[in-house]
């Protein structure tokens, strides 16, 4: 494997050519130049990874080029004391420099740690481009009147830098309105860390968040810094902030009154600048009274609520949610894909238990049962067998605790529908007798009832 090339410009012969026979033996592949110019025209025409620059030529100094754009790592060659020259450079944008006479052993190593530098700055500029394509491509979708609510308390929240608590279902997308507050706050070019509080033991949880010092616990033989001090200046979002230890709910608070921590084992406080914002699909003011979580923990994270919707009260998205998964499928990229009538009055007739993640993957696995042909069909969707009512059964929506007789009042309108008051076949499904559903259907004023055919839900 080919080392990268690297453009040695001096102007005395006998260290250039010194310098390219070490560095050719060291696997490199390198070229010289005397001057400014030629280092100019060089560049033009060739990529070039490193520069060995020396400090003084001919038609002018090597900290000029340094001021120009576009170059790639320059180590400077300077004389033997000339201290301010090299600091001039590393001002300049010098990666390092290097004194004459020079050591050649320190030259390979200075090289490779430059070199190694450029590379994971590649690395971390292409994934950052891919984390933000990636981001692109998740998005709030939607503008039904539910949605657009939460994307007004989005914009009224994000300038400050209030703690948000965001309720919802599991699946209805409380991440990306995390992420979202982020992007519209001032913290947006720093780092939005997410965690997922419910997927690690309490002592390795504390660890990730807080970070530990060496000796912390068995297995610690080093310090680490925590996801606290990796989102300095950015944002922290804790996903199901509801099942964490009430020992990490004391430290968590600690870090929302006072921006201070301590690392798991350490006994030194550290300062956090990092914006909390939480997610639960649980009832945590319900929890606080029951005290399984800190009232006061409570307290701090809701000091801004922004609650999402599930995808059942926002129905009119579905279209452009379908449209968009299907979109963003690599599968279904090379054919336009789209979803017949017929089959989006399904999915917009099922109940989504699961929301947004279960649309997801329904429409994905659409796209692949439905092969190289164009439209997505009814029999391409398959629903969860689980919470598949239309097949399996029925389902009874109150707007409140229903009493006893409600449910049963509800469930006869159910049957008579489905079977068009006929008295018999209702009879039979509940398992009494005729006369004592007649006496049950009056008892509810139903006994005259109809109700709509073929109607399985309330």
């Amino acid at each position: 494997m080919l080392k990268p090339n690297i453009l040695v410009v001096e102007d005395d012969d006998t260290l250039k050519h010194l310098l390219l026979k070490n560095l050719k033996k060291m696997g490199y592949q390198v070229e010289g130049v005397g001057t400014l110019a030629k280092t100019r025209t060089y560049l033009e025409e060739n990529e070039v990874a490193l520069i060995l620059l020396d400090g003084h030529l001919p038609d002018g100094m090597g900290i000029d080029l340094l001021k120009e754009k576009n170059l790639p790592s320059v180590v400077l060659l300077t004389a033997y004391g000339s201290v301010r020259e090299a600091v001039e450079a590393m001002k300049a944008g010098a990666a390092e420099y290097l004194v004459k006479p020079i050591n050649l052993d320190e030259l390979e190593v200075t090289i490779e740690r430059v070199l190694e530098n450029v590379a994971l700055k590649e690395e971390y500029q292409f994934c950052r481009a891919q984390v933000e394509h990636q981001q692109q491509s998740k998005h709030m979708v939607g503008n039904s009147p539910a949605i657009q609510q939460v994307h007004e308390h989005i914009r009224a929240v994000a300038p400050t830098d209030m703690s948000v608590l965001i309720q919802g279902e599991s699946g209805v997308g409380k991440e990306l309105v995390a992420a979202e507050i982020h992007k519209h706050s001032d913290r947006t070019n720093r780092n939005f860390v997410a965690i997922d509080c419910c997927s690690l033991q309490e002592k390795l949880f504390e660890s990730e968040l807080f970070g530990h010092e060496r000796g912390a616990f068995t297995g610690a033989d080093r310090q680490k810094k925590g996801l606290i001090e990796g989102a300095d200046g950015g944002t922290i979002f804790l996903d199901e902030i509801g099942e964490i230890d009430p020992v990490i709910q004391a430290k968590l608070l600690r870090v929302l009154e006072t921006g201070r921590f301590r690392r798991l084992g350490g006994n030194k406080d550290l300062t956090a600048n990092v914006r909390i914002v939480a997610a639960t699909n649980c009832d945590l003011e319900k929890m606080s009274q029951e005290g399984t979580f800190r009232l006061d923990l409570y307290y701090r994270l809701s000091a801004f609520v922004v609650t999402v919707p599930p995808l059942r009260e926002r129905r009119e998205d579905l279209p452009d949610l379908a449209r968009h998964f299907i979109q963003n499928h690599k599968f279904s990229r090379r054919i336009d894909k789209a979803v017949t009538p017929t089959a989006m009055r399904e999915l917009i007739a099922y109940s989504w238990p699961g929301n947004i993640r279960e649309l997801k993957n329904v429409v994905e696995r659409a796209i692949i049962l439905s092969g190289d042909k164009k439209e997505i069909r009814p029999e391409h969707l398959t629903f969860s067998t689980i919470h598949n009512k239309k097949k399996f059964g029925f389902e009874l929506l109150f707007d409140h605790e229903p009493t006893l007789e409600e449910i049963e009042k509800h469930y006869l309108k159910i049957l008579l529908g489905k079977y068009s008051g006929h008295r018999l076949k209702v009879a039979e499904t509940l398992g009494i007798s005729e006369r004592n559903t007649y006496r049950i259907l009056k008892k509810h004023g139903l006994q005259n009832y109809v109700g709509a055919k073929n109607n399985l839900t309330n």
